[in-house]
């Protein structure tokens, strides 16, 4: 009888030390790419959605229709992370709230899933990779690339040497925008709430579904794509901040938005290469798999890498392909890993995939880019002091 108390004993104290595998999230954000994400969440069988938050209505009602029966419904974003029963939450608001979303949200003792870009300015860049630092909360941002094998695997061969020396990257990211999405409210939005820390201005469904492309809100679709390639360049590369940046774009053409929509941005790092990155929204739209070609121009060799695919060309025959790697589909599949390696650090408290310092750095180039653009000049990094120069 004692021998039987005493196992039972030690069981359940070995039982109370194992960590709960359960994750109760909230999402702040309830738009189209926070529905998005928080369904490839719930691919985990221990992730609960326990609260849904939005400051416009039909994306409230969406969001809670999705999340299941059950939720708990917010329309203030601070309400929603004094919930005690949240240990993460998800932020996919526009770009304007993701600063103080993330300090707030840091500060509440939440676990934090942030979309990219991670933020506006390198000044609130600096703040939220401090603030991080000083917390023992993981931080990951929505920059899947870093959790998709073929980008994996290009770093790898890349440190190899398979390509020799790379002086520079060349990148391209295609498109057709000929005018802002002219769309109604449909239902009542906090518009107030919605605006937030940017410039008060009059009630607009134009600024509300064209966010991206209005400076109050974001850096334009040069941040909002090239947040993206400069991350997997950095990756690839084993690059950080840069050392400079400079930018030139023609003039915008879309009635009712601020942004341009042909940009180049060209990158310098302190590793000696080159990272330049094009856009243009203004050319014919071509197929998925067709667009967004990423070249290394190494001494050795080129490598490809696509959405899909990564290929290597040798300098002693360069019209054949030396090497080549497919992988249809594969930046599903590496949204999903991405946020499984998030629960994954919750539950290990592990550092994540993309943390918070490598989101502003792809963050930073385009920031630089925008003041390139305003100023008409280079914009130097120092990364000791943390400031544009």
């Amino acid at each position: 009888m004692n021998r039987r108390i005493f196992l039972m004993a030690s069981t359940s104290a070995a039982l109370a030390q194992t960590p709960s595998q359960r994750v109760t999230l909230g999402l702040i954000g309830a738009g189209g790419r926070g529905r998005s994400v928080m369904r490839e969440l719930k691919r985990d069988p221990d992730l609960k959605v326990h609260a849904v938050c939005d400051v416009y209505e039909p994306n409230l009602e969406r969001g809670l229709s999705e999340a299941g029966p059950g939720t708990k419904l917010y329309r203030n974003y601070k309400q929603l992370l004094d919930d005690p029963d949240i240990d993460a939450v998800l932020i996919a608001t526009p770009e304007h709230w993701h600063h103080r979303m993330t300090l707030d949200a840091i500060a509440a003792g939440k676990d934090v899933y942030v979309e990219k870009p991670l933020c506006r300015t390198p000044e609130e860049g600096k703040d939220l990779v401090e603030a991080q630092r000083k917390s023992d909360r993981i931080v990951q941002v929505g920059m899947q690339r870093r959790s998709y094998k073929l980008y994996q695997e290009a770093r790898d061969l890349r440190r190899e040497g398979r390509v020799g020396t790379v002086r520079m990257v060349r990148s391209y990211w295609l498109n057709s925008r000929s005018e802002a999405r002219d769309r109604k409210f449909e239902g009542p939005i906090d518009w107030e709430q919605w605006q937030g820390p940017a410039p008060k201005a009059e009630k607009d469904p134009l600024r509300f579904f064209n966010w991206r492309h209005i400076a109050d809100y974001a850096g334009g679709i040069v941040t909002d794509q090239g947040a993206h390639i400069y991350d997997a360049i950095h990756m690839i590369m084993d690059a950080g901040y840069p050392s400079a940046v400079n930018a030139s774009a023609c003039k915008g053409h879309i009635k009712g938005v601020d942004d341009p929509e042909s940009v180049v941005v060209i990158a310098e790092y302190p590793q000696d290469f080159l990272a330049v990155f094009t856009i243009n929204y203004a050319a014919m739209l071509y197929p998925s798999r067709s667009d967004q070609l990423n070249a290394y121009d190494g001494d050795r060799a080129r490598l490809d890498l696509g959405r899909e695919f990564l290929r290597i060309y040798d300098r002693e025959d360069p019209e054949k392909t030396a090497f080549a790697k497919e992988q249809p589909g594969g930046f599903g599949q590496a949204t999903t890993d991405h946020v499984m390696n998030f629960l994954k650090c919750v539950r290990t408290r592990e550092a994540p995939t993309a943390p918070i310092e490598k989101g502003f750095q792809a963050a930073l180039i385009l920031q630089l880019a925008n003041i390139s653009l305003r100023e008409g000049r280079k914009v130097g990094w120092d990364a000791d002091k943390m400031e544009a120069v």
